[in-house]
């Protein structure tokens, strides 16, 4: 605000007390106080409402940044979330696709694979009949070296 001198008061003082007397002097400051007190509260007023508009433009930008980051993160976790889901989606339409072809097959033949299973051989003898390698005659034995010797 203004600033004024010690010496610059006394001379308003001086000019003051000239122009309205010893009689209004006392009356002018109070009055001048008082116009003083209402312009600081005034202006006081003023920069605490300055303040808190751009407090809650602060807090509005923040807001808007948050729900950007937001709407980020929601659209990545659906494209993750899609991504996923197609695999899964054609692997259980595969799982429909054969089961219902399996259906279809035991609908169509179920006389078929009753007689192809009474004429197969027994289990155990398939099993037996496997070709399983048999362990040679001479064991193999490997030839390690320990610490070099």
């Amino acid at each position: 605000m203004i600033e004024i001198s010690l010496g610059k008061m006394v001379l308003l003082a001086l000019i003051a007390l000239i122009v309205l007397g010893p009689e209004k002097l006392p009356g002018a400051a109070r009055t001048a106080g008082a116009l003083l007190r209402r312009v600081r509260s005034g202006w006081d007023n003023v920069r605490a409402e300055v303040e808190r508009e751009l407090e809650i433009e602060e807090i509005r930008r923040t807001a808007r940044e948050a729900a950007t980051q937001a709407e980020a993160a929601q659209n990545a976790m659906k494209g993750t979330l899609q991504q996923a889901h197609e695999p899964l989606a054609d692997a259980a339409a595969m799982i429909k696709d054969v089961s219902s072809k399996d259906a279809m097959v035991k609908a169509e033949s179920p006389a078929v694979l009753s007689d192809e299973v009474a004429h197969d051989e027994p289990a155990s003898q398939v099993q037996a009949e496997l070709p399983l390698g048999e362990p040679s005659a001479t064991p193999h034995t490997r030839e390690t070296s320990h610490g070099g010797a």
